[in-house]
Parts: C-alpha cells; structure tokens; sequence
C-alpha cells in the first residue's frame, strides 16, 4: 500500500482540493444527496473512511455525537484537522490510518453509520474484501451504511463502483432503504437488522 499511500499524499500536496471537493457542483450536490438520503437526524458513534480533506466531515459532525474520520493521507488529515479545529468542532477523531491493515477503535456496539464515499474503487478485489469483512464487524446492530461512488470509469480505479455496491449489499442481514443510480454516480444506504 506504499504506493497507494505515496499517491494520495502527492496529490493532496500538489493541491490542497485535488477532486474540487469543495467547489464542484458535482460534489456539493451528491453531498446533499447523501446527507438527506440518511434515515437518521442524529447518530451516537459515525465512521467516515476516506474523509480527505474533511467537506463531509464537517456536515456529518452536525449530525452525530462522535465521529471518526479517517483518511490514507497525512496532508489531508492535516486540513481536515484545521478545518474542524476553526469551526470549533471538537467531537470527532481524526486519523491517519492505512485501512483495512490499520483499524479504528471501534465502539463496543459497534459504529451505528457508516459512510464510505468515493473510496472502495481504490481497493483491489482482495483488499475490498478485507475493508467490507472489517466494515461488517463494525456497523452496530440497527447500524446504517451509506456507500456514494463515481460510475464513470478513471485511470486509478480498481474495481467497477456497481461491483463495489454489490458487495457491500451482500453484507449480511443489511437491508437497502433508499438507492439512487445516475450516470455520473451511484448511491445506496442500508440498515443492519436490529
């Protein structure tokens, strides 16, 4: 994962938004979509994989108690930790971590959402397969998992986002609530039974 690692880095080195994260109206509207696709106002203990620079962050902290936002990248945690820090946001945990090897403490009940955008199509199938198996040992019974990736097809994905949801959708007893599927990308959220 060396070079993955050394990849991400390098970008968020070159530019402090390499994906317009912030900007795009791409990105901002898929957020929204995600925010208001969650079945919940409010969640005790979130999990956000691949938070970058820390835009989604920032509006998931609104909704949770705690949260934990992880990222490969040092230079993004960096920002995202200065971003929440200067809107005097001091409830959530934010780590650099090399998942799946590495993991975050996980509440003894386990983690009741879990987000994961934009991520697992960087995953090779076996890697994607450990991070779903850690994911799975995560979510909370009655937990939510929330999965937002890019369709079109770009030069560092690994696997195809529509197989990426199918995975997590085999995770078991998960139940979908709500999926939107358009040309640009694909959103899916489900609960664990209770």
């Amino acid at each position: 994962m060396g070079a993955v690692k050394d990849h991400f880095e390098t970008l968020y080195r070159k530019h402090a938004d390499p994906w317009h994260v912030a900007s795009a109206w791409y990105e901002r509207r898929k957020r929204e979509l995600l925010l208001a696709t969650l079945a919940r106002e409010t969640y005790v203990h979130a999990f956000e994989p691949g938070c970058g620079a820390g835009d989604m962050t920032r509006r998931l902290a609104l909704r949770c108690t705690r949260l934990c936002a992880v990222d490969l990248a040092s230079s993004a945690i960096g920002r995202c930790r200065a971003r929440l820090a200067a809107d005097g946001i001091r409830h959530v945990d934010v780590m650099a971590l090399d998942l799946p090897h590495d993991w975050p403490p996980t509440p003894a009940d386990g983690f009741d959402l879990i987000v994961v955008s934009e991520l697992a199509y960087y995953l090779d199938e076996e890697t994607l397969a450990q991070f779903l198996s850690a994911v799975d040992a995560s979510l909370a019974r009655g937990g939510e998992l929330v999965a937002c990736h890019w369709r079109p097809d770009f030069h560092d994905r690994r696997v195809s986002t529509d197989a990426v949801h199918d995975a997590m959708a085999a995770l078991p007893g998960l139940t979908l609530l709500a999926h939107h599927y358009e040309a640009e990308f694909r959103l899916d959220l489900w609960r664990r039974q209770a």
